[in-house]
């Protein structure tokens, strides 16, 4: 009889194993995503913010001219002898850089510069430039001309980076009569100038105005 109590028992014992088993082995595991998985993904993610950490630090850094750029003071004609580049509409990844000292705007896009134009900036006074540093957007506001009567000065092909339309880049100047002013065009690329805007060649101006989307990054500094 005790025989038979112990296989019982032992019977017992088996079938219970069995049944965790099989518990086990069909119950969801807590956690699906391999080890491995993580250590890719968190990698990646690291990847990614260094790869944006080199795209922010190249929109600041100085840039060398490019072999085919024109002299300084030239305005007629755009700043590149190579054709501007082809820009979506929808891009969001262009930045417009400008280095008053240098007196250069380069465009970028994702953090490399695909076109460099001579510009002037702001005066100085006290060692301030009249052209606010900072980071900016491309605004709605664009125009063939205007012509600010306080300053008896104009230009064409406006573009605003500022939301009341105060800061603009627009053509070398214009004077009351409409004709380029001849004296301050010669500057272009070579010193400063202007009242607080960004001064371009008249093609590149035109190009900016008729290309650039809304929204598009402008980063203005000294160098």
């Amino acid at each position: 009889m005790k025989r038979n109590i112990i296989i019982g028992v032992a019977s017992i014992i088996v079938a219970f194993g069995a049944i965790i088993g099989l518990a086990k082995a069909c119950a969801p595991q807590t956690d699906p995503t391999p080890a491995s998985s993580v250590a890719t993904q968190s990698k990646n993610k690291k990847t990614h913010h260094k790869k944006a950490k080199k795209i922010n630090a190249a929109i600041y850094r100085p840039y060398k001219d490019p072999k085919d750029l024109r002299k300084a003071g030239t305005w007629k004609k755009k700043s590149e002898t190579k054709k501007h580049p082809k820009i979506n509409p929808n891009e969001t990844d262009l930045t417009l850089r400008v280095s008053l000292k240098g007196n250069r705007t380069y465009l970028l896009r994702k953090g490399k510069v695909i076109y460099t134009m001579l510009s002037t900036g702001g005066i100085y006074k006290k060692g301030k430039s009249l052209t606010p540093t900072g980071k900016y957007t491309i605004q709605g506001g664009r125009g063939d001309s205007f012509f600010n009567y306080n300053l008896g000065e104009g230009a064409n092909n406006w573009t605003s980076w500022s939301p009341d339309n105060v800061y603009l880049f627009h053509s070398v100047p214009t004077k009351g009569d409409g004709t380029y002013n001849l004296k301050e065009a010669k500057k272009l690329g070579q010193t400063q100038g202007s009242h607080g805007c960004i001064r371009l060649s008249v093609p590149d101006s035109r190009w900016i105005m008729n290309n650039i989307p809304n929204g598009t990054k402008v980063v203005i500094k000294d160098k």
